[in-house]
């Protein structure tokens, strides 16, 4: 199984951010445009690039999917997209439009029926965004905590069709404190899909710890504050990723 290093662009109003845990009071601005952003990171040899509509994560609708599509159509690499996800009309809007995969993520919890059709139906163009706190999946830009175990909707949706998982500890996430490696390996274990780490990752030693364990289905990892602060380059990482 090939090792894929996914740099993260969140947008919020139109910017690039980063928020600790998840807290949209505790934001860093990094970028005015996602999509120039987008640019730099694919001019640094991307295959991915994961960006993630925080507005639309929040509001419930999209946002900011213009700078996801000009990216998908003009930049020549692959992207995920994640927030603001609600209908098929919305899947529709981003596959349609170029990008290579769709995240749901709070419909997975609020409408498990419809997610399991969509992941019928588009197969591998979806990915399960499971985002955890505690160990339990919260939702809506993680505004709220569900009383579903993270491992239990992996497994209901890898019975379903859904291959591929992002998933995310929100303790971990914009902290650079290091990733969850265990919760990673074991989601990926229970579920037997393929997992991408999301969160934490500060160093080129932590993307070497998950690279690891590509063996038990732990296929990439989304970095953002670390490239974003400097602590590595883009180019690092993807070799760090190869190796």
């Amino acid at each position: 199984m090939k090792f894929i290093v996914y740099p993260a662009i969140d947008m919020r109003g139109g910017k690039c951010v980063r928020l600790l845990q998840g807290d949209y009071d505790q934001e860093t601005v990094y970028g005015d445009s996602p999509f120039e952003m987008a640019k730099t990171f694919a001019a640094e040899g991307a295959e991915w690039i994961h960006m993630v509509d925080l507005d639309g994560a929040r509001d419930g609708k999209r946002v900011n999917d213009p700078f996801v599509i000009q990216a998908a159509q003009e930049l020549g690499v692959n992207v995920q997209i994640g927030g603001g996800i609600r209908s098929e009309s919305d899947i529709n809007h981003y596959l349609e439009n170029g990008v290579n995969r769709v995240i749901i993520g709070s419909i997975v919890v609020s409408n498990p029926e419809f997610a399991e059709k969509m992941v019928r139906k588009y197969g591998t163009k979806i990915a399960i965004g499971l985002d955890a706190k505690n160990g339990f999946v919260a939702t809506h830009g993680w505004l709220n905590t569900s009383e579903v175990s993270a491992l239990e909707l992996g497994k209901r949706f890898a019975d379903a069709g859904a291959e591929t998982f992002i998933f995310t500890d929100i303790a971990t996430d914009g902290t650079l404190g290091g990733p969850n490696v265990e919760a990673t390996r074991q989601l990926a274990l229970e579920t037997g899909k393929s997992v991408i780490a999301s969160g934490g990752v500060s160093t080129l030693d932590d993307l070497a710890a998950l690279r690891q364990l590509r063996k038990d289905g732990v296929s990439g990892a989304i970095v953002g504050k670390a490239i974003y602060e400097g602590r590595f380059s883009v180019s690092a990482a993807l070799e760090m990723g190869n190796a």
